[in-house]
């Protein structure tokens, strides 16, 4: 056990309790509904953190990275769904994950990457099952559900050696809601989107079996998920800022933040110099777009509470610069070099990404009573 007072700073922390609860909320939303919860990983890339979250009966997980598929399949969870397009470097890769056991699934939006993992799967000899990515609305990448001309052409050149699973869509529109009719909006768009294309494919002669759709605020407020095999989501694990910001949680949901040291007071300029910059919280400004913008980050005490109207304003490499908003009338808090504040991240993601490993927080003693590790790299 490690006092929080003697952490090297900046460190990420991590409320274990609060995991474990988002988590519960997540499965009451999709897996008590009957839909296959398929947890994306890449929000917390840690196999202890992802063994408090994901169904020890169906380990089903989705993954951005090989690497993530790779690390995941040696720690026992073999059913995969790299929900990237996925680019002909990586084929073999994928393939050599397959021949060792690996339930992989993969993901195309285009005639050309359609060929390519045909060619690949012939090659190889494994009819690799493959889903069209459907845009369903506007965010990224993908199919139109109305394109039928295209899917169906990409299910063609999919048959010539792998086999055409299903579709998959993305409702990354959903972080630009701002009420719960908006996030309700884009479930439902989300939903049709994806059973439109899947009956496209089904009228035209193909047996699949994967409608999976995904995203955290659009599992959290779909009215229902009728025709939908399974939901992808990840964030919800840990929540962040940007969550909090379009109502999808609370503050006081959000599971990890970066304990921070004082090592300036200057209230000459209005400020505080800590020692988490962006190296430590990421260049991550998801809520600048938001109504209330949190700067690099909200700034908490060192037991998690928030200090009114305190934010990371700016960030250097190892500096931020904490201020009160421009706003608020609020005093800047009297805060002493060496102090310990918390800033809860605008992604949990990025932020996360930033550190090799997460102390296990306990808020009853104020110490850290494990370290579990994080990995990196595609």
């Amino acid at each position: 056990m490690t006092p929080l007072a003697t952490l090297q700073t900046p460190a990420l922390l991590l409320d274990v309790q609060r995991v474990e609860r988002n988590a519960a909320r997540m499965r009451a939303a999709v897996t008590d509904r009957g839909v296959l919860l398929r947890t994306h990983v890449k929000t917390s890339k840690s196999i202890d953190v992802a063994r408090l979250v994901i169904d020890p009966e169906r380990p089903a997980i989705t993954v951005s990275t090989l690497r993530e598929a790779e690390i995941f399949f040696d720690h026992g969870m073999h059913d995969i769904f790299y929900a990237v397009g996925i680019t002909p470097n990586k084929l073999d890769r994928a393939f050599d994950l397959r021949a060792r056991g690996a339930a992989l699934m993969l993901v195309v939006d285009t005639v050309d990457a359609a060929h390519a993992v045909a060619s690949a799967a012939r090659r190889h000899g494994d009819a690799v099952p493959v889903t069209i990515e459907i845009d369903s609305d506007g965010h990224r990448a993908g199919v139109r559900p109305d394109q039928k001309d295209v899917l169906l052409a990409i299910a063609a050149a999919l048959v010539e050696g792998a086999r055409v699973a299903g579709v998959m869509t993305h409702a990354g529109g959903s972080y630009n809601a701002r009420s719960d009719d908006e996030l309700r909006h884009y479930a439902r768009l989300e939903r049709e989107g994806a059973i439109t294309a899947a009956n496209h494919l089904r009228q035209a002669g193909y047996d699949i079996d994967t409608v999976s759709i995904g995203s955290t605020p659009t599992a959290l407020f779909a009215e229902h998920f009728k025709g939908i095999t399974e939901v992808r989501a990840g964030v919800f694990t840990f929540f962040d800022l940007v969550m909090a910001g379009i109502g999808v949680c609370g503050i006081d949901e959000i599971a990890i933040s970066v304990l921070s040291s004082v090592i300036a007071v200057q209230p000459d300029k209005g400020q505080i110099v800590i020692d988490a910059g962006w190296m430590a919280l990421s260049r991550d400004r998801g809520t600048a777009a938001q109504p209330v913008d949190q700067g690099y980050g909200l700034v908490c005490d060192a037991d998690g509470v928030p200090i009114p109207d305190l934010i990371v304003a700016a960030a250097n490499q190892e500096h931020g610069l904490v201020r009160v908003r421009d706003d608020s009338p609020c005093p800047l808090p009297d805060l002493k070099i060496g102090d310990l504040i918390r800033i809860l991240p605008n992604h949990a993601c990025a932020t996360g990404a930033q550190h090799d490993a997460y102390q296990v927080f306990d808020v009853e003693c104020r110490a850290a009573t494990a370290v579990w590790p994080r990995f990196h790299g595609w």
